[in-house]
């Protein structure tokens, strides 16, 4: 039953992603972000031991939404990677007092401290884009999102659920804001047979182009779902539309 499940889920993305029209507004966007090719076995640790992610790029999230106060504009850093099997990420945040509730996957991870990461399999910015949101408990919302598909509603699939191996690396105390934390680190894989035939239609190969965005929540109180957004790329109308808008996603490029 579920490998029946997945394999409606991917035939009615196949058909959704072929006839899919490319958001309303198409920009030229330069790549901003190279992902390098890695042959060093990766161990998902939550921990940058490989030499490899050294050399990688850095993206940070300058972009900040719905914060108070200058504290509240934590710092995060970016890493990615990937070989003929995986893509992976890496996720270094600055946090004062971490917090994370959610436990079950599919939950409500993004009212937490959480980490995201937004994916379309081509360089334009369709109608779709996989979802993988993680919180500091590593509990994991993936979805795939689908904007504008009917009179204008959006709507997600949530029976995408891949084997993502996910590791996370604290340095303070989880739900205790009696103290002040230093942050958090957190490391992932995504397997490629995830998109199954997805990534098909322009594949992962050296030189290729794929639409991404970097998210992040930021929440510093326990007694309530407030939380700072912030992002690597400027989303104009967030507090419309919030950040599931391909038109606002940039470049990377696989090396």
């Amino acid at each position: 039953m579920k490998n029946f499940k997945t394999s409606l889920v991917f035939v009615l993305l196949g058909l959704l992603l072929f006839s899919c029209k490319k958001a309303t507004t198409k920009t030229s966007k330069p790549v901003s972000f190279s992902v390098l090719k890695t042959t060093e076995k990766i161990i998902i640790d939550g921990k940058m031991n490989e030499a490899i992610w050294k050399k990688s790029a850095i993206c940070s999230l300058p972009n900040f939404y719905n914060y108070k106060k200058a504290s509240e504009t934590q710092k995060t850093a970016f890493r990615m990677l990937w070989d003929d099997k995986n893509l992976y990420l890496f996720f270094q945040c600055e946090d004062q007092y971490i917090n994370a509730k959610e436990t079950k996957r599919d939950g409500l991870p993004f009212l937490d401290d959480c980490v995201e990461f937004f994916l379309i399999p081509a360089p334009e910015p369709l109608n779709m884009h996989f979802c993988f949101e993680v919180n500091a408990n590593k509990a994991i919302n993936d979805i795939v999102f689908l904007n504008n598909i009917y009179n204008g509603k959006d709507t997600a699939i949530k029976s995408f659920n891949p084997e993502i191996e996910i590791e996370v690396d604290i340095n303070g105390t989880v739900n205790n804001n009696s103290d002040i934390d230093k942050g958090w680190s957190m490391e992932f894989s995504i397997p490629l047979k995830s998109f199954n035939r997805m990534n098909e239609f322009h594949p992962i190969a050296e030189g290729t182009n794929w639409s991404y965005l970097v998210v992040r929540q930021d929440r510093n109180k326990l007694d309530t779902e407030d939380r700072t957004t912030s992002t690597n790329f400027k989303i104009e109308n967030f507090a419309e539309k919030d950040v599931h808008q391909p038109t606002m996603f940039g470049l990377l490029e696989f090396k």
